[in-house]
C-alpha cells in the first residue's frame, strides 16, 4: 500500500496540515498519512530539496511525497509530478524537487494539467497538490498529468556544502553527503575550524566537531550545547574541509 508523507515549511502550529490532511482523508480514506516535517526552511524550496533528498529513504518504494515549500504560490510556476525511483513526489515546480531527480537513478517529469473547481490563490497545498496525491495514491489519476522532458538540471548540484536545517538540538545539518574521504579532516564553518568525531561522547562538553548524521550528511554539533548558537551559523552558511 502507498503512503502519503507530507514535507512542508508550514510549521508545527496553525491550521495548515490539518487541513491538507483532511483532504486526503477525505480523498483517500484507506491511505496512511505521515507527517515527515513541517519545519523545512522557510520560502526556500533550494535547502529543502537537499532535506526532501535525503529523507526519502527512510520511506519504502510507491511512497507518495506531497512536498510544498512554495513561496511563488500563484505565480508563474508550473505544478508537477516527479516519478523517482520507485516513489512519487508532488509539488510546485521551483526546485524543490530537482534534487530528488539529480540523484535519483530514474527520474520522470509531469506538468499537473487537472484544475480543481475551487483553488486558492496561496493555498495550492490544500486545493491542488494534496487532492493529486491522492489520486496517486487510489490510482485514479489517469488524465490528470501531462509528461515533459526536463534537460535544465545539468548545472544543479548533487551535493550542498551548506548548512540547510536545523534540529531540535541546535545541530545543523548540511546538505553534503558524508564520505570516508572527510574523516580525518577538519570542516570550517564562519572561520571556526572544527574537527571530526564519531559520537557525542567522543568530545567534552560544549566542544564542537562534525560526524557523520544518521541520515548519512555531514552535520555540525556541540556536545551539550548548540552548535547554532555557540557557531553563530545560518541556514546557508558556507562549509569547506582541509587536510588539518
Amino acid at each position: 500500500m502507498s503512503c502519503i508523507v507530507l514535507f512542508t515549511d508550514f510549521g508545527p502550529s496553525g491550521p495548515y496540515i490539518g487541513q491538507m490532511e483532511s483532504v486526503l482523508q477525505q480523498a483517500a480514506p484507506n491511505v496512511p498519512v505521515i507527517n515527515l516535517l513541517s519545519n523545512a526552511p522557510t520560502a526556500d524550496p533550494r535547502l529543502g530539496s537537499y532535506l526532501l533528498a535525503v529523507l526519502r529513504h527512510s520511506f519504502p518504494v510507491n511512497s507518495i511525497f506531497l512536498a510544498v515549500v512554495d513561496p511563488g504560490v500563484g505565480g508563474e510556476r508550473r505544478a508537477v509530478v516527479l516519478q523517482a525511483d520507485g516513489q512519487t513526489f508532488v509539488g510546485p515546480d521551483n526546485g524543490l524537487l530537482n534534487t530528488v531527480a539529480v540523484q535519483s537513478q530514474n527520474a520522470q517529469w509531469s506538468e499537473i494539467i487537472w484544475k480543481p473547481e475551487h483553488c486558492s490563490m496561496s493555498f495550492h497545498g490544500r486545493d491542488l497538490f494534496a487532492p493529486i496525491a491522492a489520486k496517486l495514491a487510489i490510482n485514479a489519476a489517469d488524465g490528470l498529468l501531462r509528461p515533459f522532458d526536463r534537460n535544465d538540471l545539468s548545472d544543479w548540484p548533487h551535493d550542498l556544502a551548506e548548512v540547510i536545517y536545523f534540529d531540535h538540538y541546535g545541530n545543523a545539518m548540511t546538505g553534503l553527503r558524508c564520505h570516508e574521504a572527510f574523516f580525518g579532516k577538519t570542516l570550517t564553518v564562519n572561520g571556526i575550524a572544527i574537527k571530526h568525531a564519531d559520537t557525542f561522547s567522543a568530545v567534552t562538553e560544549q566542544q564542537a566537531f562534525w560526524y557523520k548524521n544518521s541520515s548519512g550528511l555531514v552535520e555540525i554539533a556541540v556536545n551539550k550545547g548548540r552548535a547554532e548558537q555557540q557557531l553563530a551559523l545560518e541556514l546557508g552558511a558556507q562549509i569547506c574541509f582541509s587536510a588539518f
